[in-house]
């Protein structure tokens, strides 16, 4: 009784599908790609007729472009796969889209996918039960510009040689080869150099691929600091020295911490120069005080009119005395001698 109950429901919840993929419209956008593979999952379940399931996969593999990592990890409801997820179902629906015409995907969409696919296969390879030839196939599925990095790629393989550790050496090979080691990352290359699970030929693979990126990088920088340079000085003559090479980024920063210490130097020299430049004018200013000062003392005694020129002339020599030189010594010996004729004139 509780058997023909649960036929009954696969029979209803099979007739609903089927009847529900059969009133899709035929558009290539019209449903999103998340409920089709909702529904794709349920068409798995309950066993719907392979032309339905073919239809679902026809349209999904349109747009896998927009589907997410939850929503492509399907689980296996076949007796024959012995893996938990699907892994087959993705793999025919990454050879749909793969085999598309360029007018059709984009490839943006490509590299997208091929991330995806990744991704899955990082949490795909934790399966004991999937086979080397599964890997190889999905992971090999995207031709080698799908791809702008191979981090993932190796993510993945890492994942499923710790899952696997009775995978030979050759075996071990046959995944490595699926790896540019161009492609990775200074932080992969690094892993993958201590990596302990790869073969020794892959991780000298990986070796001289990074010192291949070093030497071309320095070729690059030393290339870019000529051509500033030259630039700089197109009439440099024969005799000139050779263009020196660019500095990396250690020198820069050491440059450009030197550079603001020499900023603030000058400031600091700047403001000292303006402290002691107000000084000087202050003492500038009560220098030209005192010597106003000292100068009327001298003069208005001298344009007071006396009845005595002997006075007179008493007074002045008192205020340049101390001062005189021999024009002044002169002079006064001569003023000095000037009152006697004007007194012999006067009388």
């Amino acid at each position: 009784m509780l058997l023909n109950g649960f036929l009954t429901f696969l029979l209803e919840k099979r007739f609903f599908v089927e009847t529900l993929v059969g009133i899709l419209p035929p558009e290539k956008d019209s449903i999103p790609c998340n409920f089709l593979l909702r529904l794709l999952r349920i068409a798995n379940m309950v066993s719907v007729e392979p032309s339905y399931r073919a239809e679902l996969e026809k349209r999904i593999s349109w747009q896998l472009d927009q589907a997410t990592l939850k929503e492509l990890m399907i689980p296996s409801f076949s007796h024959t796969c012995g893996t938990l997820l699907d892994v087959e179902l993705v793999l025919r629906l990454v050879k749909r889209f793969v085999n598309f015409d360029e007018a059709v995907r984009s490839g943006t969409a490509l590299i997208k996918v091929a991330k995806l696919v990744d991704n899955y296969l990082a949490e795909a390879a934790v399966d004991a039960n999937l086979t080397l030839s599964e890997f190889i196939a999905l992971a090999g599925a995207f031709p080698e510009h799908a791809r702008a990095t191979d981090d993932g790629l190796y993510r993945a393989i890492d994942t499923y040689l710790k899952a696997h550790p009775g995978v030979t050496k050759q075996e071990r090979k046959s995944l490595c080869r699926l790896i540019d080691s161009r492609k990775l990352s200074p932080e992969a290359s690094l892993h993958a150099a201590q990596n302990e699970r790869l073969p020794v030929r892959a991780v000298i693979q990986v070796l001289l691929s990074e010192q291949t990126k070093l030497n071309n990088n320095k070729q690059q920088i030393d290339w870019s600091g000529s051509f500033i340079s030259g630039t700089r000085s197109p009439n440099a003559g024969i005799n000139d020295q050779p263009p020196a090479r660019c500095m990396s980024k250690r020198e820069m920063n050491v440059q450009q911490m030197e550079i603001k210490r020499l900023k603030e130097d000058v400031l600091r020299l700047q403001s000292q120069c303006m402290t002691m430049q107000a000084q000087i004018e202050k003492l500038l200013e009560k220098k030209r005080g005192s010597s106003f000062f000292s100068w009327k003392k001298i003069i208005v005694p001298s344009l007071v009119k006396h009845d005595k020129i002997g006075e007179v002339d008493r007074e002045t020599d008192v205020g340049f005395i101390g001062r005189q030189t021999p024009v002044d010594m002169k002079t006064r010996l001569v003023r000095g001698r000037t009152p006697n004729k004007w007194r012999k004139s006067l009388s």
